[in-house]
This record gives C-alpha cells, sequence and structure tokens, in this order.
C-alpha cells in the first residue's frame, strides 16, 4: 500500500513539474496555435472555396476541423518527447532516475504531463469552432475531449519513446518528421476514407490517427464511418504498444 502510494506521489510530482514548466513557456503555448490556425484559415478556406465533397452537408473547412485538432495534439504529444533529451542534458532526468520510483511511474509522471499540455492547447481550438459555427454539444464535447485524450496518451508516449531511444536533438526532428507528416496525412483529417485505392485504404485503418479523426467527425457532424465506439477502442488498443515502448525506452534509458 505505502510502495502504490510512493509511486502515485512520485507520478504526480513529475506531472506537476513538467505542468509548471509548461505555463511558464508562454512563446510555446502561442507557437503551438499558429500552425493549426494556418491549416483551418489559410488551407481550410483557400482549397475550401474550390473543394466540394460529395454527400457531405459542410464546408470543406469544417470538414477538416476535427482532423486539425487531432494534428495539435499529434505534434504537441509527440514532439513533447524532445524534452526528455532536453532534461537529460541538464541532468535533471538523472535525478529522476536515481530516485526510489519505477521507469513506468517516471513514463506515466511525465506522459500525463505532456497530455495535459497537449489537451490544453487543443481545448483552445474549441473556441475556434465556435467562431467558425461549428456545433457543439455536450455529447461532441465529451466525444472529442476523450478522443483527444486517449491518442494523447498514444502519441506522447511514442514521442517519449523516441527520446529515451535518442540522444541529440537533430536526431530526433528528423525521425519524428518521418512519423509524423506520414501519420497525419493518412489519418484522413483531409478527405473521405470512402472511395480509396486499397493499398491506401490499408494504410488508413492502420493509422491511430484515423479513428480519432473518425470519431470527433462523427461526434460533431455524424459523418464517421465506424461506430464511435469502434473508434474508442481502436485508438485505446493503439495506446497499449506506445506504452510499453515508452516503459522500454525507459528501463534502458536507467540502465546507461
Amino acid at each position: 500500500m505505502a510502495e502504490t502510494l510512493g509511486g502515485l506521489e512520485g507520478i504526480y510530482a513529475i506531472w506537476l513539474r513538467e505542468i509548471k514548466v509548461y505555463t511558464r513557456e508562454k512563446e510555446r503555448i502561442v507557437s503551438s496555435l499558429v500552425n493549426p490556425l494556418l491549416w483551418i484559415f489559410a488551407f481550410g478556406t483557400g482549397l475550401g472555396a474550390n473543394v466540394v465533397i460529395p454527400n457531405v452537408p459542410v464546408n470543406y473547412q469544417h470538414y477538416i476541423f476535427p482532423g486539425i485538432m487531432v494534428m495539435a495534439v499529434l505534434f504537441t504529444s509527440v514532439f513533447y518527447g524532445m524534452y526528455v533529451i532536453w532534461d537529460r542534458k541538464l541532468d535533471f532526468l538523472k535525478e529522476v532516475l536515481v530516485a526510489p520510483l519505477s521507469r513506468t511511474n517516471v513514463l506515466l509522471g511525465k506522459m500525463l504531463g505532456g497530455v495535459t499540455d497537449s489537451m490544453i492547447q487543443a481545448c483552445v481550438l474549441f473556441a475556434v469552432a465556435y467562431l467558425l459555427g461549428i456545433p457543439l454539444t455536450p455529447y461532441s464535447l465529451a466525444v472529442s475531449l476523450l478522443t483527444m485524450f486517449l491518442i494523447g496518451v498514444c502519441m506522447t508516449s511514442l514521442g517519449l519513446a523516441f527520446g529515451g531511444f535518442l540522444s541529440t536533438i537533430e536526431s530526433f526532428q528528423l525521425v519524428i518528421n518521418f512519423v509524423v507528416w506520414p501519420v497525419f496525412f493518412f489519418s484522413g483529417a483531409l478527405f473521405p476514407l470512402t472511395g480509396l485505392p486499397p493499398w491506401l485504404q490499408l494504410v488508413t485503418y492502420a493509422d491511430p490517427l484515423t479513428y480519432a479523426v473518425d470519431a470527433m467527425r462523427g461526434a460533431m457532424f455524424g459523418l464517421n464511418v465506424f461506430p464511435i465506439w469502434l473508434d474508442l477502442a481502436a485508438i485505446a488498443l493503439f495506446c497499449i504498444p506506445a506504452i510499453a515502448l515508452g516503459s522500454f525506452a525507459f528501463s534502458r534509458m536507467g540502465k546507461i
């Protein structure tokens, strides 16, 4: 019992530290919102003026909005792993790793901190949704928040795993660029999942973001391809290997 409480206190302490660091870096919050806003207003409005998706009762800007929210969570979550490398260079991570706390608890504390960061930034976009006239109901908000939390857990764990395996910022950015953009573009955030070539359909079905976009699009507009419960179950399933990989990376890092 005492060991369990100690583990929970350790997770909370690491989470609190991550939140304090995040709230002190105001420019980090602002810069993280620039990219999704550009996609919504520049890409959504510009391309949306010339794009009409058959059998879709909303304009293109509204159609891609759930995907852009998921993208905001994706980028913030995965790039959060870069702070592991910074913490290692500043020797803060060494102090944490020698504490009487399991490597899994260290991962969970940092992961929950990263998820909280990404959720805060994504929630700001709900205000943008209101300004754009996107209908938000208690149901769509609840499904969207749960979806973003799950995909945040999955992608933050993956980002922390990369941060644990890699030793330089440059190598992290190189690897992430080969992961983040393909995951986003193949998620169906910018196009419908129906009528795709077989090979592309297989790729989209193997992408965890596909189910996040589908769930949020279904909750907001009723345009989901899969049942929402299946979308949430699929994302939760993807979380398991992501957390396991992150835990393995941290356990390996603790032995170095």
